[in-house]
């Protein structure tokens, strides 16, 4: 009979708690060393652990989201639970009125279906430009991205440089799991998307968002008509990783 090598429930309790004491201590040290550092929040489940370790702990750390004008009900209610839960006033940026004009009147309100050019011409409208003004003027900023999310995040390093912004850029969860996300939100009863209960582990913009099925990655639902490769918006395309001593290496 082989041994059983699974950790005993003790240990994977310390072990959690091990990573929760890092995040909070990761998150305050990152937000001493910059004088203006916001949280991009897309008000799920990633950046709700994010947005508990920021607001129970008074960082000074802005927290923003990107109403697209095409999100679910549920995720824009997720502003008014964080009011609730903690007083704070999420931060929102919209798209810019005649650019939105322009694309459907040109293209059509889904042509995003129709190419991948298509696609990434209205993520950059309704999420790339206006993620350009809230990031105008700030140091660096902060993600709830993570490596076990896709293969388009399997290379994700915890600190990079925003090349495009000249910025500097913190994905404090990139070796987080799923479940230990969830047992953080768990732990501290943080208020979650109810998408989440529903099917869908990531959550984009309404007509652009599936449930996944089993087996899936918990990305499969963004853009699920297009090849795994292509599943970025543009939010994330423009890192390089830090490198002790200075350096730098492409991410």
């Amino acid at each position: 009979m082989s041994e059983d090598r699974t950790p005993a429930p003790a240990a994977l309790d310390a072990a959690l708690e091990a990573k929760i004491e890092r995040l909070h201590a990761f998150v305050a040290e990152i937000a001493k060393r910059h004088a203006k550092i916001k949280l991009a929040s897309s008000l799920a489940a990633e950046d709700m652990v994010l947005t508990h370790a920021i607001l129970s702990h008074s960082l000074p750390i802005g927290i923003f989201s990107l109403n697209t004008g095409r999100l679910h009900a549920e995720t824009v209610a997720m502003a008014d639970r964080i009011r609730e839960r903690y007083g704070y006033e999420v931060e929102q940026f919209h798209p810019l009125p005649e650019a939105v004009d322009e694309y459907v009147q040109t293209q059509g309100l889904n042509a995003f279906y129709e190419s991948v050019e298509l696609r990434k011409r209205c993520c950059e409208i309704r999420k790339v430009e206006p993620l350009n003004r809230a990031l105008a003027g700030v140091d660096a900023w902060v993600t709830g991205q993570r490596r076990e999310q896709s293969v388009t995040r399997a290379e994700l390093h915890e600190q990079e440089q925003d090349a495009t912004r000249n910025i500097a850029k913190y994905n404090p969860l990139a070796d987080w799991t799923e479940a230990e996300v969830w047992a953080y939100l768990l732990r501290y009863d943080v208020p979650v998307n109810p998408l989440h209960a529903r099917g869908y582990p990531s959550i984009g913009c309404e007509p652009c968002t599936r449930a996944v099925r089993p087996g899936e990655d918990s990305r499969a639902g963004r853009w699920w008509w297009e090849s795994r490769d292509s599943k970025e918006c543009g939010l994330h395309i423009s890192t390089v990783q830090f490198v002790p001593g200075g350096a730098q290496a492409s991410a």
